[in-house]
């Protein structure tokens, strides 16, 4: 009798075995040794371990380690077959569900497609059966795993676990998740946080009030707002990220119960300080970083207390809006038909920021009891609004008579938000303009998509020293919202100036990685611990 025979053979002797199949051992013991015979043999092994497994409590160990062995066969038909069996482990065994979790989280890294279809179907297949054992073996591979690893589990939990629905993600499932991910931050990479942040966002907490307080505090702390350190160096490449990310993920839940203050003063005393502001953009080796952090304190700060030291504060802000203001140069007052450059991303989040803390706080301008300020500002001012014109002018001759369809390419939306930036700078310089500063209108950030109207609307241009249009009357609490911005914001490069760029953070490297170890239970698949902060 060849070995397949002798497969068929002690299957069906298990099979018809009834209440004394526990005596068979011996002919489950040969299954378990076919895991090194031929391919037939293997896949025959695959199906046949899983049917027998709950009858053989001794040999369990030695089943799950078969089982896992075939999980890593060179043949990519045996991987699946095996991996397709798993859960039939896992029936009324919530220790193998867990050990089963975890070496499915770890096959997430797969590249092959069908692999990891048959992965994820098999991962979803153990969490029906036993969820809180299944969670519990994902986030075992989270605590241990690699880092490419780590991220495709967080993925796997926001994309598949949490769409399972209420039968599946009970309250009970949800609180445990909840405090897993919160273990998790203890230990995470700045684009983990943000998979952690997301996940319990998902959640009850993204719910309610409280939830979102609870969000902003482990934001705050990933921040390390509150450290007594004043030795701590801001332009360090990894605090400053850290920093934005962090930002990011609390930024959507500030309202006027939850306030930003903490990030917002931290943001003036320790990034905006002129010397340190320009170390940022070289000491730091992320594309755009002072633009990103720009565009996250814009956000923040419409929910922010009345700040203590209101005049150093706001100083700070106004002296690295200076910087983006340049003066009109002599040879140039008078050619009005050569646009001046300016980098007006950073010139919008800047005007409204100092525009929104000088209307909280009319009286700490300093710059406005200083004649000589106030002079060279109006100044800067009128500089900028003749180029945002010139610009205004440039644009909607460019958009104008385009269809629907033509707005939509990728050009005529740059140039859609190009035109809600130099309009809301426009609106801003009307206040500011005034001898003292007057903070009259409201306007929703330019990449900012209000709920109402997912595609944004255009807005009409506002000319230096007319009436505001449609963007004077735009409210407050559109800001307020709690839209999240867009992932796929566009900056437009100016024709004659510098430029913003598309910022995208960019997530781990999918690496491939098979090694198998000890801990968790055993039999899972763990490599090294990368480095957090």
């Amino acid at each position: 009798m060849d070995n397949i025979e002798r497969l068929y053979k002690c299957y069906e002797i298990l099979s018809e075995a009834g209440d004394k199949i526990s005596e068979h051992v011996d002919e489950y013991k040969e299954i378990l040794k076919a895991v090194k015979g031929s391919s037939k043999e293997k896949r025959l092994a695959s199906q046949f371990i899983g049917n027998f497994f709950k009858h053989f409590p001794d040999l369990a160990e030695t089943a799950i380690d078969a089982q896992f062995d075939l999980c890593e066969d060179d043949d990519n038909q045996i991987r699946r077959q095996a991996i397709k069996d798993l859960p039939k482990l896992c029936q009324g065994n919530a220790e193998a569900t867990t050990r089963v979790g975890d070496t499915l989280a770890q096959l997430l890294i797969l590249d092959d497609a069908t692999e990891l279809q048959q992965v994820n179907n098999s991962l979803l297949s153990i969490i029906k059966m036993d969820t809180k054992s299944a969670v519990a073996g994902i986030f075992q591979q989270i605590s241990t795993g690699d880092e490419p690893t780590r991220e495709r589990c967080f993925k796997f939990i926001s994309t598949k676990l949490l769409t399972m629905g209420p039968t599946v993600i009970t309250k009970e499932i949800e609180e445990y998740i909840v405090e897993e991910i919160k273990k998790a931050l203890q230990d995470v990479t700045a684009d983990e946080f943000h998979l952690c942040m997301t996940i319990l966002g998902a959640t009850k907490l993204g719910n309610t009030i409280t939830g979102h307080a609870e969000l902003v505090k482990l934001a705050t702390e990933q921040a390390e707002l509150n450290s007594t350190d004043a030795d701590i160096i801001a332009v360090d490449d990894e605090v400053v990220e850290r920093f934005v990310q962090c930002a990011t993920a609390a930024a959507p839940y500030f309202s006027k119960t939850i306030k930003s203050t903490a990030f917002v003063a931290h943001v003036c005393d320790k990034l905006l300080p002129i010397p340190t502001w320009n170390m940022i953009a070289t000491a730091v080796s992320q594309d755009q970083i002072q633009l990103r952090l720009l565009k996250v304190f814009a956000e923040m700060i419409a929910n922010t207390d009345k700040l203590e030291s209101a005049n150093e504060r706001i100083n700070n802000v106004y002296n690295v809006l200076l910087e983006y203001m340049p003066l009109p140069k002599l040879s140039e007052v008078d050619l009005v038909d050569v646009p001046p450059s300016f980098e007006f991303s950073h010139a919008e989040c800047l005007l409204y920021a100092l525009h929104t803390l000088g209307k909280k706080h009319p009286t700490n301008l300093s710059f406005v009891e200083d004649a000589e300020k106030l002079k060279d500002f109006r100044a800067r001012l009128q500089y900028l609004a003749r180029g945002t014109q010139g610009y205004i002018k440039k644009l909607e001759e460019a958009l104008k008579g385009k269809s629907a369809e033509e707005l939509k390419t990728e050009e005529n939306q740059l140039k859609q938000t190009a035109l809600k930036t130099t309009s809301n700078i426009n609106v801003l310089i009307r206040d500011l303009f005034h001898s003292p500063p007057i903070f009259k209108h409201d306007i929703v950030l330019s990449w900012i998509v209000p709920k109402a109207n997912k595609l944004g609307k255009r807005h009409a241009p506002i000319t230096f020293g007319e009436k505001p249009e449609a963007n004077g009357k735009e409210k407050d609490q559109d800001v307020e919202k709690k839209s999240r911005p867009s992932n796929d914001q566009k900056f437009y490069s100016p024709p004659s100036g510098k430029y913003s760029h598309k910022v995208n953070p960019n997530y781990g490297n999918n690496n491939r990685g098979r090694q198998r170890g000890g801990g968790g239970g055993g039999g899972g698949y763990r490599n090294r611990r990368y480095n957090r902060y």
